[in-house]
Parts: C-alpha cells; structure tokens; sequence
C-alpha cells in the first residue's frame, strides 16, 4: 500500500471518488489510469534498456 496511508485515509480516498466521479464512471477512470501506468512503465524500461545498450557500445 502507500507509504503513510492507513486504512481510514484510503477509506475517505475511494469515498471521495465515489462521491465525485459517481459509480459507473470510476471503472472507466480506473481503466485508462492502468492502460497509462502501464504505457509509462513501458516507455522507462525501453529508455533503460537504450542506456544498458549506448553504456555496452562505450566500452
């Protein structure tokens, strides 16, 4: 879970959301934040893997 977040503040957190974004849009939010995490997760392993690869060329 996140660092210094407790139960209670995840409570009000989804309650909040809830209350915002109402029942049938959170899913979809929900959604595309993971398609992005995953699109960025993706961008910086390939970023890496250009480094590993331009550190391996330098030597």
């Amino acid at each position: 879970m996140l660092p210094g977040v407790g139960i209670d503040e995840m409570f009000v957190i989804v309650l909040v959301a809830l209350i915002l974004f109402g029942s049938k849009q959170l899913p979809e939010l929900a959604r595309g934040l993971g398609k992005a995490m995953r699109e960025l997760k993706k961008a910086t392993d390939d970023v890496k893997r250009e480094l590993d690869l331009t550190d391996e060329l330098r030597k």
